[in-house]
């Protein structure tokens, strides 16, 4: 019997439209070996390891008339070379020419007759660097078990042998109609009010699918609807187009580290008080009206564990760990960032004053709901905005922003050490702005992935972030 999606990961599927596609992604940078590191080896290197993702394989298969939820099946026809993808910038390429490509690639849904999944070697890049881009659908990634398959190419040893995983693989014939309804039929009698919430997500009816998440999920739209009142209306909500834009900042590990010491806060506060930084100021760029009240409210996925010891871990040595696993308990909170204050340590008391309040109340279990239901990764903590708030968000939230500890040692791709990895989270619905956040070796990287038409200016968002970093720095000798 083929694996029947969940109603979480089916939503996936249901909400996705031409504004708003359901795949995140990544893109990691590589500084190009002396050996060999072209298409050819990595595609090579990608098909030995794919039997670590069996999932990479599978598309999905509707059931007749709805009558229940879709079904993962083996690709008869799987073509690894439409999946793994060559692209090249004219050299030398630069930067913003690279996140103009990801923008573009991130714009497009991805074909859902295929596995949910692609994966783009970037050549021509300057200072001898290529690049790795990937997107994957989060209805492929159902929880803190799944891997990605950005995860499947990185190694701890640059030249670690490419081993064969299940390279005799043969795909599985396909269920028939006949089969599907039977499976249909017995899953009605065990669950009969399914049958009619799948019809009407079929005919894609937002407000159907809204209560079927939220049966799902137990409640867990309403108890936020309840307990939260709408965000403030802005600049950062706004209909969502067909086009993204993605900009990038950076900063070092060991600075956010010595402002967490210097403020007995925490990494996650200091990430969110430099975004209430860069945000304040990019407001005011753009003339808008910031008083001392002003707020712009956050959704924030938060991985819980002590700050000095189980957190601190995430940041150093992670080879017993995929790549990307931060733990197995998450909180998410909606948090209203002051972005009206102008005195970033004062900014930065507020912002851990509102998450240690947060911690301590009752206003994060529905957000604890959730992450229980669907499990830990960052596709899934997005999932406040794309499953459950997605005709609300404009109402809830202003801005997403995640961020994920990442492995503090070198990783290798095919012999290429990755020097820089940044997030690519995906907007819901009225949303113009997703910040993901993931630290590696020493670094932490921002990714801005935006709406083309509501923040032609990203890019200024950006560099107002490393301001932000070094205004802060600027606090723990004051």
């Amino acid at each position: 019997m083929p694996d029947r999606l969940s109603a979480v990961d089916a939503s996936f599927l249901y909400l996705e439209d031409h504004t708003t596609p359901m795949h995140v992604g990544g893109v990691a940078v590589f500084r190009r070996p002396r050996g060999d590191f072209d298409y050819e080896h990595l595609l090579s290197m990608v098909d030995r390891r794919l039997g670590l993702v069996p999932r990479y394989r599978q598309r999905v298969m509707e059931v007749p008339g709805s009558l229940a939820r879709p079904v993962w099946v083996d690709d008869q026809d799987f073509d690894l070379t439409y999946h793994v993808r060559r692209s090249a910038l004219p050299k030398p390429g630069s930067d913003d020419q690279l996140h103009d490509l990801v923008a573009r690639l991130m714009s497009r849904k991805l074909d859902h007759t295929r596995p949910l999944w692609e994966l783009y070697l970037v050549e021509g890049l300057s200072k001898n660097r290529v690049a790795i881009i990937t997107k994957t659908h989060q209805a492929m990634i159902d929880g803190i078990g799944a891997i990605d398959i950005g995860q499947v190419i990185f190694d701890l040893q640059r030249n670690r042998e490419i081993e064969d995983v299940d390279s005799l693989w043969m795909p599985r014939p396909a269920p028939t109609v006949a089969q599907l309804l039977v499976e249909a039929a017995t899953d009605a009698v065990q669950r009969p009010g399914e049958v009619v919430e799948n019809a009407r997500a079929a005919m894609v009816d937002a407000s159907a699918t809204v209560q079927k998440v939220t049966r799902a999920l137990g409640g867990v739209a309403s108890a936020v609807r309840a307990a939260v009142v709408p965000a403030p209306s802005g600049p950062l909500n706004a209909p969502t187009s067909t086009q993204r834009r993605f900009a990038v900042a950076k900063a070092k590990l060991d600075d956010l580290r010595a402002v967490r010491r210097a403020h007995g806060s925490t990494v996650n506060d200091v990430v969110l008080a430099v975004v209430a930084g860069a945000l304040r100021n990019w407001l005011l760029s753009r003339g808008e009206v910031v008083t001392p009240s002003t707020t712009l409210r956050a959704m924030v996925p938060v991985s819980v564990r002590d700050e000095d010891a189980e957190a601190d871990a995430a940041y150093q040595d992670t080879a017993s760990l995929p790549v990307g696993t931060v733990g197995n308990k998450v909180s998410a909170y909606l948090v209203d960032l002051p972005v009206g204050e102008g005195n970033p340590t004062v900014r930065l008391h507020q912002v851990s004053h509102a998450m240690r309040a947060h911690a301590e109340s009752g206003q994060s279990v529905a957000a604890d709901t959730l992450v229980k239901v669907s499990g830990f990764a960052p596709p899934t903590l997005h999932a406040l905005g794309a499953r459950v708030a997605n005709e609300f968000s404009d109402r809830l939230f202003n801005v997403l922003v995640t961020n994920v500890p990442g492995p503090q040692v070198p990783l290798y791709a095919a012999g290429a050490r990755m020097v820089e990895m940044f997030p690519v989270v995906p907007l819901a619905k009225n949303q113009s702005l997703s910040v993901g956040v993931t630290s590696y070796n020493g670094a932490v990287y921002f990714g801005l992935n935006a709406d083309r038409d509501a923040m032609p200016d990203v890019g200024v968002l950006a560099a107002m972030i490393g301001e932000a970093v070094d205004e802060m720095i600027g606090t723990v000798d004051a």
